[in-house]
C-alpha cells in the first residue's frame, strides 16, 4: 500500500469519509435509542435500569447476530453494483427475503423463551418478570428491525447511506419523547419502566420499516433493480452462498456481542449497583463502537465496489486509507473517555455509588475500545474476500475463551488470587481478548492483501 498515488489516496479518503460520516450519524441516532432508554430507566428506578441491562443484553445478542447475517451481504451487493449488474442485484435482494423469514421466526422464538438462560446465569428472581415482559415486546419489534437492516445494507452497498440515515435520525425525535412518556408516565398515568422503553422501540422500528418499504416502491433510484417483481422461488445456489457468507459472519457477531452482553448476565449476580454501573460502561462502549463500525462499513463498501469493477489495486488503497483513519480516531476517543470519565458517569446516574463504580469502569472502556476498533475494521474488510470462517474461530477462542472465561475466573473462581467480585475483572479480561483479536485479524488482513496483490 506504500505505492499508492497521493491523489488516489486523497480521493479514497474523501469517499470513505463522506460515507462513514453519513453512516455514523445514523448509527449514533440508533445508539441514542439505547442511551435514551438507559437514562429514562435509570430515572425511573435502579431496578428498572438493572432489568433493562439484563434484558437488553439478551436482545442485543440475538438482534446483532441476526442482523450480522444481512450486513455480511454488503460486500457481495457492492460488487454487483461495481459490476453494473442491477438485475442480478435485484434478484439477490429478493432472495434475501427468504433469509429474513427464517431469521425472524428464529429470533422471535428465542426472545419469547428467555427463562432457561436467565436461570443459567443466575439472574435474581426479582428481575425476571420485568425482563421477560421487556423481551416479549421486543420479540414483536425484531422482524421490523431486520427488514430495515436489509434496506440499510442495500443502500450502503449502493453508496447511498443518506437514505438510511435520515430515517434513523428522524425516528430519534419520535423515540425520545415516547420512551419518556411510556417509561416514566404522564400526569396520573403510571410509567412502565423498562417495558415502556420496549414499547417505544417497537413503535419506532415498525415506522422505520414502513417508510423504507414506501421508499423502495416509489424512489427512482431503485427502479433499475426491479425490486417489486414477484419473488422468484428459493434459489438453492444463491441461498447456499448467503449461508456460507452470512452464517459464519452472524456467528462472529454473536460471539462478539455476547462477549460483552454475557458480562451483564454474569455481573447481575453481584447486585443492582454493579449491574447498573456495567450498563453505563456498556452503553459507552456501544457509542464508541459506532465510529469504527461506520469506517468499516464505508471501507468495505468501497473495497467491494472496486473488486466488482476489476480494480484490486484501488481496493487495497481503500483498505490502507480506512485502517489508518480508524486507528487515529480510536486513539482520540479513548483519550477523551479517560479524561472525562467522572463527568460521563454522572450524566447517567444520580446514584453516587453507581456513578463512582461506573467512572472506574470507563477507564477500562478506553483500553477495551482500542482493540475493539481495529478488530471491527479488519473483520469487515476480510469479508470482502469471503473470509468469515477463520474470523469466527478467532472470535470464539479469544472473546469467549480469554475474555469471558478469563473474566469469570478472575471474578468468581480466584484462579489468580482472591476472587475479584467486581465488574472490573470482566472488563480487564475482555479488553485483553480484543487486543489479541485485533492482532490476529491484522495479520490475516496483511497476508490476504499480499496474496491478492
Amino acid at each position: 500500500m506504500a505505492d499508492a498515488h497521493p491523489a488516489r489516496v486523497a480521493g479514497e479518503f474523501r469517499a470513505i469519509a463522506r460515507h462513514a460520516l453519513t453512516v455514523l450519524a445514523g448509527q449514533l441516532a440508533v445508539m441514542a435509542f439505547g442511551l435514551t432508554d438507559t437514562i429514562v430507566a435509570g430515572r425511573h428506578s435502579d431496578a428498572s435500569l438493572a432489568a433493562l441491562s439484563v434484558g437488553s443484553a439478551v436482545y442485543i445478542s440475538i438482534y446483532v447476530a441476526l442482523t450480522g447475517v444481512f450486513q455480511s451481504l454488503l460486500p457481495a451487493w457492492a460488487q454487483l453494483h461495481g459490476a453494473n449488474d442491477p438485475q442480478a442485484l435485484g434478484r439477490s435482494l429478493r432472495q434475501s427475503l427468504y433469509l429474513w423469514v427464517i431469521a425472524s421466526v428464529l429470533g422471535v422464538a428465542l426472545l419469547l423463551a428467555p427463562g432457561p438462560l436467565l436461570r443459567w446465569v443466575e439472574v435474581p428472581d426479582a428481575m425476571r418478570a420485568e425482563v421477560g415482559a421487556y423481551l416479549s415486546v421486543l420479540a414483536c419489534a425484531l422482524p421490523f428491525a431486520l427488514l430495515f437492516r436489509i434496506y440499510g445494507t442495500l443502500n450502503q452497498s449502493l453508496g447511498k447511506p443518506v437514505l438510511v440515515t435520515w430515517l434513523q435520525v428522524g425516528s430519534l425525535a419520535f423515540k425520545v419523547p415516547l420512551s419518556a412518556v411510556l417509561a416514566l408516565g404522564w400526569g396520573p398515568v403510571e410509567g412502565w419502566g423498562a417495558v415502556g422503553c420496549a414499547w417505544a422501540t417497537l413503535a419506532v422500528y415498525a415506522l422505520m420499516a414502513l417508510v423504507s418499504l414506501m421508499l423502495l416502491r416509489w424512489q427512482p433510484l431503485y427502479r433499475p433493480y426491479a425490486l417489486w417483481r414477484r419473488p422468484e422461488p428459493p434459489h438453492r445456489q444463491t441461498l447456499v452462498r448467503f449461508a456460507r457468507l452470512g452464517v459464519p459472519a452472524g456467528l462472529s457477531y454473536l460471539v462478539d456481542v455476547t462477549s460483552l452482553t454475557l458480562m451483564a448476565l454474569f455481573i447481575a449476580r453481584q447486585g443492582t449497583v454493579p449491574t447498573a454501573a456495567h450498563q453505563i460502561a456498556a452503553s459507552m462502549v456501544g457509542m464508541l463502537y459506532m465510529v469504527p463500525l461506520s469506517m468499516a462499513i464505508a471501507t468495505s463498501a468501497r473495497v467491494g465496489y472496486w473488486l466488482g469493477t476489476g480494480n484490486p489495486a484501488q481496493a487495497r488503497h481503500a483498505v490502507g486509507t480506512g485502517i489508518r483513519t480508524t486507528a487515529c480516531l480510536a486513539l482520540v476517543m479513548a483519550a477523551v473517555v479517560v479524561l472525562a470519565r467522572s463527568h460521563i458517569a454522572a450524566l447517567y446516574s444520580s446514584n453516587t455509588a453507581v456513578a463512582a463504580l461506573a467512572a472506574s469502569l470507563l477507564g477500562w472502556v478506553a483500553f477495551f475500545h482500542l482493540g475493539d476498533a481495529i478488530q471491527c475494521f479488519c473483520a469487515f474488510v476480510l469479508r470482502c474476500w469471503n473470509i468469515t470462517v477463520s474470523t469466527f474461530v478467532v472470535y470464539a477462542l479469544m472473546l469467549w475463551g480469554v475474555g469471558l472465561g478469563g473474566g469469570y475466573a478472575l471474578a468468581y473462581r480466584g484462579w489468580f488470587g482472591e476472587p475479584w467480585r467486581s465488574p472490573q475483572a470482566f472488563w480487564l479480561a475482555g479488553g485483553s481478548a480484543l487486543w489479541l483479536t485485533a492482532a490476529a485479524f491484522s495479520v490475516m488482513l496483511v497476508l490476504t492483501l499480499r496474496r491478492r496483490a
